[in-house]
Order: structure tokens, then sequence, then C-alpha cells
């Protein structure tokens, strides 16, 4: 105890007194906010010894109708109790349903008449589309052909089993259904058709397609939230078998492998398919622009089955037209040799036969490295307008030239979403994160790989988006338009800055400013290969992130994740000091001062450049008292001789956004020459709002910036300069005299 008050003492002496209030607050451990582990997840952010998930496995057929763009299908679901619990219903989500009549979207939506507006959008705004969506479910069914009861709640739906499911146990039964599939032009939705009016033409992007398993876990049961439009999916891992029947010049692209090549292709595409397994140097056409400009002009009368299996996915997709051009490339990874491909109608080109597949190569590669290594058999880019979404294996991605221009913009905007919409393979495909509930643990972690591959691949790219700097408008927002990222997806609001390019940026500052880029990557990797093919909830990311790392973090994620603070770092006092000459003070004692001299006795304090020159200060010799009980003593004189020609700067840092933050100040001398001097964010641990620290140099400073490169998303940089404008003096002040109270 004695030892500690002592300890106590010595830490006030040196960097002032702590007050009540300043005690503990951000740095703070979070505690409370995260559950409490248990075997099922641990403190350390693994899965427990006792971890568990549902598995669910699909058999499906589907037909789409090339006529009257209706989808029809039918399902037969395997369900695997794997829980501890005993199960006596079941949850299905039903996401078609967002669009039906009196769906929780259209009857909560808030809207205004706004003049001038485009008709196009008017239907939705009043909730008066004439759309009529919604599945037509029918034959519920066990195994056995027992009529099974259920409930359709909105867009979730209730099978009540026949008998309770235990531990162990498995459960199968099949439904029949069919919906309407909606114009993506004047229906908002991420799957859907397009229609192509030159040539008569559909191009189909199959998505929540099929009445999907609810995910059922540890964590709170069964995730039966609605789907409003937002938040996106929590789904169950298992293996599909799906055979899709489309007209028979179409070209099927999907989640999974291939199993009827031979049947489903011609004897030149069957020939091309199989040469692209082994071309690692270059892509292979395996259906060619001028083919599918011939394909599109047929109507084919006859219809074609294209079967698919995938293995332990927790979604599937397909796209289907007879427009698509079809090329294709493998990648050579560390131990597989996964297929990139790329479907896209004439209308992508030239863009899209230059840049899919190898924006493909390039995301596998790069996120391989990072996480781990792309364990599937393909993966997949469909061209589909002013769209990015991702599923398992395949994603739907816009990007078009005008009048076959290819515009600087155009490009970048059309190799991040595919950089993006691939990467989402990682996340949450395969790193299976509950996307109904927390939009940025996907789409934010995504952002930030999809930044860092553009920045190794793509040097000529912007990535600003998802960048600290990229962050500052939102940033300096008002507090009341924004929410912290941990706010549910339906809830957020500016949603592309919440879930995608704040939690980028946040993880770039961590990467590269915070922990460094080697701990860093070791501690996210860790998570990835944890997490593959699991359930991770934000405590697991947070908690590894440490774990692997040894970096407390808790202030970070408090800061970041937890609040709407900001960063802003002002430069308050800074005063310059030298050591004086006793010596010299005592031979011009009597003699005029002049402006620098070091025995000059006037304070610059107030100063607001260098110009009154260094205030003197002097070292005495070590009062026994100090030494207490050490019977050694320290040679005064030569520390005294050591510090004699250095030159001290005494800077205070001002916290004006809230948000705490390492330091990284620029300090320029005389000569020209520069050092960055880089402190941690604990600086702020004694006192949030105010911290003073000494910096020595050898040579004189002429210049102070802090956070120089735009590091910390700082938003308010012109405070980050010494010497500063004259009248900034006055807003310095104010700050200093409130930052006690």
């Amino acid at each position: 105890m004695i030892k500690k008050i002592v300890c106590v003492c010595a830490l006030a002496f040196f960097s002032g007194v702590c007050t009540a209030q300043d005690w503990g607050g951000k740095f703070e451990q979070l505690g409370q906010s995260l559950p409490t582990p248990n075997s099922y997840r641990t403190g350390s952010g693994a899965p427990g010894i006792n971890y568990w998930q549902q598995r669910a496995d699909y058999k499906i057929d589907v037909e789409v109708n090339d006529e009257t763009q209706v989808l029809t299908g039918s399902e037969t679901i395997t369900y695997y109790n794997q829980s501890p619990d005993v199960l006596t219903y079941l949850w299905l989500q039903l996401d078609q349903n967002v669009r039906s009549k009196g769906n929780l979207d259209e009857v909560t939506r808030t809207s205004v008449i706004r003049d001038s507006l485009p008709a196009k959008f008017f239907p939705g705004r009043v909730g008066n589309s004439d759309y009529d969506g919604g599945y037509k479910i029918s034959n519920v069914k066990a195994a056995t052909g027992e009529v099974l009861d259920y409930v359709i709640n909105r867009t979730m739906m209730r099978i009540d089993l026949p008998s309770a499911l235990n531990t162990g146990e498995t459960f199968t039964f099949s439904l029949d259904w069919s919906y309407q599939i909606y114009d993506r032009m004047t229906v908002d939705g991420r799957g859907g058709y397009e229609y192509f009016p030159e040539d008569g033409n559909y191009a189909y992007t199959c998505a929540q397609w099929f009445p999907r398993m609810a995910v059922y876990d540890d964590y709170e049961g069964w995730q039966n939230k609605q789907f409003i439009g937002r938040g996106e999916f929590a789904l169950t891992f298992g293996n599909y078998e799906v055979n899709i029947t489309v007209p028979a010049d179409h070209i099927v692209a999907a989640t999974g492998e291939l199993q009827n090549a031979k049947q489903a292709l011609t004897k030149k595409q069957l020939q091309r398919f199989e040469e692209a397994k082994s071309a690692f140097d270059k892509q292979i056409f395996i259906v060619t622009q001028e083919e599918a400009e011939e394909n599109e002009k047929e109507r084919s009368g006859k219809k074609s089955t294209w079967k698919f299996k995938a293995d332990n996915v927790r979604d599937f997709a397909f796209a289907s037209s007879r427009k698509y051009i079809w090329d294709a490339q493998a990648v050579k990874l560390k131990t597989t040799s996964p297929l990139a491909m790329s479907f896209y109608p004439k209308e992508g080109n030239p863009l899209w036969a230059d840049q899919s597949t190898k924006a493909i190569k390039n995301t596998l590669e790069v996120y391989s490295e990072r996480t781990f290594e792309y364990p599937y058999p393909v993966a997949i880019s469909v061209n589909a307008a002013n769209q990015g979404m991702e599923y398992p294996m395949i994603c739907f991605n816009y990007g078009r030239p005008r009048n076959g221009q290819v515009s600087a913009r155009l490009l970048d905007g059309t190799v991040s979403v595919i950089v993006h919409e691939v990467g989402h393979n990682y996340f949450p495909m395969i790193v299976n994160s509950d996307e109904r509930q927390w939009t940025w643990m996907d789409e934010g972690l995504n952002t930030f790989l999809e930044r860092e591959t553009k920045r190794v691949r793509y040097p000529d790219l912007d990535i600003n988006w998802g960048s600290p700097k990229g962050i500052v408008p939102y940033m300096k927002m008002e507090k009341n338009r924004i929410r912290p990222i941990m706010t549910n997806s339906e809830q957020v609001r500016r949603f592309g800055y919440n879930a995608y390019g704040k939690p980028s940026a946040a993880l770039t500052l961590l990467r590269e400013t915070v922990m460094g880029p080697e701990l860093f990557d070791k501690a996210f990797k860790e998570y990835s290969e944890r997490w593959m093919f699991k359930h991770p909830k934000p405590a697991d990311f947070f908690r590894t992130m440490e774990d692997a790392s040894g970096v407390d973090l808790d202030w970070f994620w408090r800061g970041w994740f937890y609040t709407v603070d900001n960063v802003d770092i002002a430069v308050g006092d800074v005063k310059w000091f030298r050591m004086r000459n006793e010596e010299a003070n005592i031979e011009n004692k009597g003699k005029k001062v002049k402006k620098g001299d070091l025995t000059a006795s006037k304070s610059n304090s107030k100063a607001s450049d260098f110009s009154n020159g260094p205030e003197p200060f002097s070292l005495v010799e070590t009062d026994e008292r100090y030494y207490r009980e050490f019977q050694n003593r320290v040679d005064d004189k030569a520390i005294m001789a050591r510090f004699a020609d250095k030159n001290f700067y005494q800077v205070e840092f001002q916290n004006e956004g809230g948000l705490v933050t390492p330091l990284i100040v620029e300090f320029t001398f005389e000569d020209g020459s520069k050092q960055i001097e880089r402190i941690p964010a604990e600086i702020w641990r004694y006192n949030e709002q105010k911290a003073t620290k000494v910096f020595a140099f050898d040579k004189v400073v002429t210049n102070i910036v802090i956070d120089p490169n735009g590091e910390t998303a700082d938003t308010d940089t012109d405070d980050n300069i010494f010497p500063r404008p004259m009248e900034e003096e006055s807003k310095f002040d104010k700050f200093k005299e409130g930052a006690g109270k």
C-alpha cells in the first residue's frame, strides 16, 4: 500500500493532478458492455469447447418462366438440431414478403410530397406500387407426408413440429412456392430481372428466392427479426443440390459447381470450360461476345436444366440470360485453384472483359493472404445494372460504359464493386456474422479489405473511401444526425458512412497507427481463421483482436464503435525552454538582455510563435530527501551537462472532439529537416481533455503539426499547427478556461 501511494505521488508530480471526473471514463474496460464469456464463446474471443451451430441441407427444383417472369419452386429441407436444446417449432425466412402488400417497410416508411418528384419514384414513396409481391406457399408437409401447421408473420414463417426435435436429431420437410419476379428498374431490391428493350431479352439475378432457415444459436435462440429491407441476412450453413430449369438458350451462373456440364453446355462450350480450369495466365471465353449476340436473337421453345451442388454454404443465388458472355480463368493459391468467372451482356463491354475476372483474381489472392485461403471451387461476378450484391461464390455488380467509353470514375467504381462483392465471400459468407443485426461486421470489415486490395493491386485508383481522411465529412456532422457503429442495421443513419466507411476507417487507423501492420495482420487473420464457417458476434471480434495482438483496445472499441465522438486535437500552449548557463549569467550580470538570450526572464507562455526565444530554466542539485532510503546517488553534474545544449518544447494538446486518439506530431527544424513523434492514445488516460508533453531536440524547432498525413480522421486541421494565426488565439484560450471545470 505504501509503495502504491509513493507511485501515485510521483505520477502526480510529473503528470499533473487527476480530478475525480478524469479518472476512468474512456479508458475503462468494456466490461458489462460485452456478454459474459462462457463455454460457447470464450473471453479470448475464440469459440468455446462447447460451441455449436445448426445445419440445414436443401434439395431444390426451380424454374424461371421467361414469358411470365414467374419463379416456381419446390424444396426439401433437412434440419439438424445440433444445439443442446429441445425444439418444438422451426422458423423460416420469407424475404420476398418484404414486397407483399402491407409489408412492414411499406407501412412504416416515412414520406413527404416533394414538388417535381420524378414519376418513377412516386408509387414507392406513397405505398401504391402495382407490383404483387411475396411468396405463394403450398404443400408444407413432413417427409412422412403429414401436413404441417404453420403461421406466416410477415417475413417470417413458423412451422410447428409433429413432435419435439431433440439434440442430435434431424427433421425433414418440404414445401412448394412461387412468386412474381420483379423489375429492378421500378422495384428496389437485390434480386429480380432487368429488361433489355433493344433485343427484347431479360437477365435474371435471383436472390432470396426460396424460403430459408433462420439461425438458431447460443446467443439469442431464434434470430427471427423481421426483414424490413436494409438489415440483410442471418443464415445457417448447409449443403445444397439445386436444379435450375430455364430456356434452353440461356446461360446460367450459380452458387456451387455445375454437375451436368455435358448436358447443359455445347461441345465447344464444354471444351473451353475444361480448358479454363488450368488457364492461370489468361482468361478463356466460354461464350464470346459474338456468340452471345447471336444467342440473344434466339427464342428457344425448349427447356434446359442446370444442376448445381454446393457444400457448406449459407445461401444460394443464380443468374440466367441468353445475353451472357462468359469468361473464366483459374487462380493459383497456395493449395487450391478456384475458377474465377464473369458473366455479362454486351452492354458491359469493353469494361467487363478487361476488368471483371482480373478483379476476382486480385481479390482472392489478397484476401486469402490476409484471412484464409479461399475454400470454394468457383468465384463469379455477374453484371447487373445499378447493383452490388453478394452471395456464396457469386455476386451481382454494376458497371457499364456509356457510348463505349470507360471513364476513370466508372473504372474505379466497377473495380471497387467487384472487389467488394467478391470479398464478401469471406465476410459474411464464410465468417458468418449476423447481417440482420450488425451490418458493420461484414460491410465494414469487407470495405477495409477492399481498400487494401486496391491499395496493393490498383495503385492508380482512389482509396479515399474507407480511410480516416475519407470519413472526416461524416465525423464532422452534428451528433444528433449520426449514430454509433454499434447500432442495429434498421436504425442506422447515414448508412454508407456508418456501416461501411467508418468501420473501415477505424480498422485502417488501427492497422496503420495504433497497432502497426504486423500485429494487426496477425490478429485479423486469427479472427478470420477462428470464425470461418462459424457465427461470430461483435464481442468475438473485439476480444480476438486484443487476445491475438496483446494490445488493450477497449478504449478504441468504446470510442469508435459505441460513441459518436470525433477526433479533433488542437495545439494549445507551446513553450520553448533551454537550460540556463549559470556562469554566463554571472558574467553578464547588469548587461542589457537581448531577445533570445538564455538569461531572459520574459515568459513566452502566451506566445503564438517562437519569436520570443527560449524560456530559461535551471536544474539544481538533488536534495537528500528525494533519495529516501537509497544509499547511492546520481551524478547531478553529468545530467546537467547532458541537457545543457538541448531545446525543450512543452506542447499542450487539447481534445476538442472527445474521441481519444494516438498523437502523430511532426516537428520541422531550422535546417528544414523533419521528425515525427508517435504517442499512443494512453496519453489521455489521466485527463481526457488536455495533455501536456515535453520533447527534447538538439535542433531548433520552427514548426509543429499534429497528424500531418491525415491518419487519425481529425475533423479540424486548422488548429493542428503551431505557430498559429493570431486570430486563432481566442479559441484556444476559451477552451483552456473551460477544460478544468
